[in-house]
């Protein structure tokens, strides 16, 4: 159990390198954004990535809440998808 323990450990430290890299260009992507869907689209992949890396460190920490906080970050995400698809077809009329 101590090697697997030794393998999650090295995977959340890659896996979360990537995740920051991932980061800092979903916010570039939304500070620069040409159009509101660039924009939209960088919000949302910011959010479920982070949702991804909030699984990931519930499995790391081995605790449920975490993982808790990421599915109402994904929910939360998707609301927001909604709410801006609204107000582009509304704007769009």
């Amino acid at each position: 159990m101590g090697l697997a323990l030794q393998v999650l450990d090295l995977f959340a430290m890659i896996v979360g390198t990537l995740f920051l890299l991932a980061f800092v260009l979903y916010t570039i992507r939304v500070l620069k954004g040409p159009t509101i869907v660039d924009s939209v689209l960088a919000i949302d992949c910011l959010t479920f990535d982070l949702a991804v890396l909030l699984a990931l460190l519930s499995l790391l920490y081995r605790t449920s809440f975490l993982a808790f906080g990421a599915l109402l970050l994904a929910l939360w995400a998707f609301v927001f998808d909604l709410f801006v698809a609204r107000y582009l077809l509304r704007r769009r009329r």
